[in-house]
């Protein structure tokens, strides 16, 4: 799930005139030289085409000499990072990072000064137009060259070959198991470049929106074709297409235990169907921040919902769950494909892992931290249920203190923990202290919102077509 916008760097920015840079009339490339991983500088970002204040992650050269930035634009989740061209910087506003030292440095004016005559001198350059092989990008001189920090490539540390996943022992590689939850830290700062440019899966064409550790090969190219059944990824329509000639899944590989008109729930065991696991972890991770599994997929189970049709079951989206949760949690990670997005189904996947924990007899809740887009949808759910659970209370029981509802019997009702119970109804202002106890009211404007967001909800989950029996995983051997 996810998650979360990115940390912002922690390096702080100086004024100290020992540190302010020297300009050589004979180096005109300084000025981008000193964009480096780390810098603070004005973007513009390529969507809304607004300047945003962004933190640069990675500097690359490309074909034709000039300068690429990775930025991430502050205060913005990290879905929407970028790499972004010297046209779309604005070097006056750079910020250097100076360990030690004061916030808010900026580059001085001489060098602002050189930074436009750059500006104009590329775009008057043929050189910078024509690609010349021949066109070198001059160095720092002065005080000697700069040593810029070298960028460590991910893929060296995460090999997603299906015959060999990562080791252990290397410290450096993501976990294979569980979530990244720890905003910022050593694993993050490896993965924090999008390295995927475009998925083919079915008939969606999809940008990814974070990094995934597909093999290296394939994120040099283009797109990466993805079989919408067995989740097998491709390097080309050709390849895909023959692949299709073998491939008879035409839905995925697990039990079926639910199923209305259309849509469709899949169990699947991430022990007995480990490649499909794998495959769907990678997925998953191209939209999910901090929270996904890797490799390590055996004590997970994957509940995957599809929209049937003439060619078959196609995947919507899905969430995991551990088959043992010593924290019982119900969601390990949860997501929708971004081209099933605004219609329901996030809801409905939320719904559904509430109607397994309901036949298991418990409470549950999301691991945490949610996504951004994750706690939106969860809020909405657990406000829907809440308060649709106390109005059909208050019609089933039009008064009488014997037939209060208290906090507790709410969430066994729900199968919603307790927490989360008593957190929404703070956010919705619904618990209130009233002559020495707390109650909770519900006012007609909430009710009105109620009825209003109940039309929208199209598609429900109906128990009746639940066929799903808990098992007792502690008995099992994983």
């Amino acid at each position: 799930m996810d998650e979360g916008s990115s940390t912002v760097s922690s390096n702080s920015y100086s004024n100290d005139a020992s540190e302010k840079m020297e300009i050589d009339d004979k180096d005109k490339a300084i000025a981008f030289d000193q964009v480096h991983d780390g810098c603070r500088i004005m973007a513009r970002m390529t969507t809304t085409r607004q300047w945003h204040d962004a933190e640069v992650i990675s500097v690359r050269v490309e074909p034709k000499g000039t300068y690429a930035f990775y930025v991430h634009y502050l205060e913005c989740n990290r879905r929407l990072d970028e790499w972004v061209s010297v046209d779309d910087v604005d070097v006056k506003t750079l910020r250097l990072p100076v360990k030690g030292g004061q916030k808010g440095a900026v580059v001085p004016a001489r060098l602002t000064q050189k930074c436009e005559e750059l500006i104009s001198t590329r775009e008057e350059s043929p050189a910078s137009t024509t690609g010349s092989p021949d066109r070198e990008i001059p160095k720092r001189t002065g005080a000697g060259p700069r040593k810029r920090k070298v960028t460590i490539d991910p893929m060296e540390s995460l090999k997603a070959d299906e015959s060999m996943p990562p080791t252990p022992e290397n410290s450096n590689a993501p976990r294979t198991s569980g979530s990244m939850c720890k905003v910022g830290h050593s694993e993050d700062a490896l993965t924090r470049i999008r390295n995927i440019e475009l998925i083919e899966l079915g008939k969606h064409r999809i940008q990814p929106w974070y990094f995934s550790p597909y093999p290296q090969q394939l994120t040099k190219l283009p797109v990466i074709y993805i079989c919408e059944f067995c989740l097998k990824y491709l390097k080309s329509a050709t390849c895909l297409k023959r692949h299709m000639t073998k491939c008879h899944l035409k839905h995925p590989p697990g039990n079926e235990i639910y199923r209305k008109e259309n849509i469709s729930f899949f169990e699947i065991d991430g022990r007995k169907n480990k490649p499909y696991a794998q495959n769907l972890c990678l997925l998953a991770k191209l939209f999910l921040d901090h929270k996904t599994l890797y490799y390590d997929t055996d004590p997970f189970l994957f509940y995957v919902m599809t929209e049937k049709d003439d060619r078959g079951f196609h995947i919507v989206g899905f969430f995991s769950k551990e088959k043992e949760s010593a924290e019982e949690y119900n969601v390990a990670c949860i997501l929708v494909l971004p081209s099933y997005q605004k219609r329901g189904y996030g809801r409905l996947l939320i719904e559904f892992s509430y109607e397994l924990s309901k036949c298991e007899g418990k409470t549950g809740s999301p691991e945490k931290p949610l996504s951004d887009l994750g706690l939106l949808s969860y809020r909405s759910f657990w406000a829907a249920t809440i308060i649709e659970q106390l109005m059909h209370h208050k019609e089933t029981f039009p008064s009488g203190e014997e037939n209060a509802l208290s906090i507790s019997q709410l969430s066994q009702l729900t199968s919603i923990r307790k927490e989360d119970v008593i957190s929404t109804l703070q956010q919705l202002n619904l618990y209130k202290y009233y002559k020495g106890q707390y109650v909770m009211v519900i006012s007609d404007d909430m009710k009105e919102m109620y009825e209003k967001s109940s039309k929208k909800m199209r598609v429900r989950i109906d128990p009746q077509y639940l066929k799903w029996t808990p098992k007792d995983w502690s008995r099992r051997k994983i």
